[in-house]
């Protein structure tokens, strides 16, 4: 393996982002519309090997109907309220999730918006949206297929 492969393999991390207020504005209980750039980010992160966690209030049907909508937007999550998806939710354990970076609009200094979060994230790099890959939008503009 070469040692430019060895480093990328070192610099993944793992990180978990909060859904309302933070991937959409929030609106909760319902779905508020994406915030600038964040599933084009989550995309970017995800093809240079990040994996990217939802780590969110909402359970059951908002939890499902969240997901979903991050699936039509083209962002399927590494886990979803946990460490990895085999993880079994056990009501008496803390759900703390293992994570390197934790995005969340509720931060200390606040949401710093997706572009800032990047950079934090790849020092050395310039974030090139034009490499992700778009889907068509559907009827209602959400994307398809």
């Amino acid at each position: 393996m070469s040692t430019s492969r060895i480093s990328n393999l070192n610099n993944r991390k793992i990180i978990a982002v909060d859904f309302d207020g933070t991937l959409v504005e929030d609106k909760y209980p319902s779905i508020g519309k994406p915030m600038p750039f964040a599933f084009e980010t989550l995309k970017l992160l995800q093809k240079e090997g990040h994996r990217i966690i939802l780590w969110t209030y909402r359970s059951g049907k908002s939890l499902d109907e969240a997901v979903a909508f991050a699936e039509g937007l083209g962002i399927v999550f590494y886990a979803v309220n946990k460490n990895y998806p085999e993880e079994e939710f056990k009501e008496n354990t803390p759900r703390k999730i293992k994570a390197d970076i934790f995005i969340d609009d509720r931060n200390i200094g606040g949401f710093l918006g997706w572009g800032k979060y990047y950079q934090l994230i790849n020092p050395n790099t310039t974030p090139n949206l034009n490499q992700i890959p778009q889907k068509k939008k559907g009827f209602f503009g959400f994307g398809k297929g």
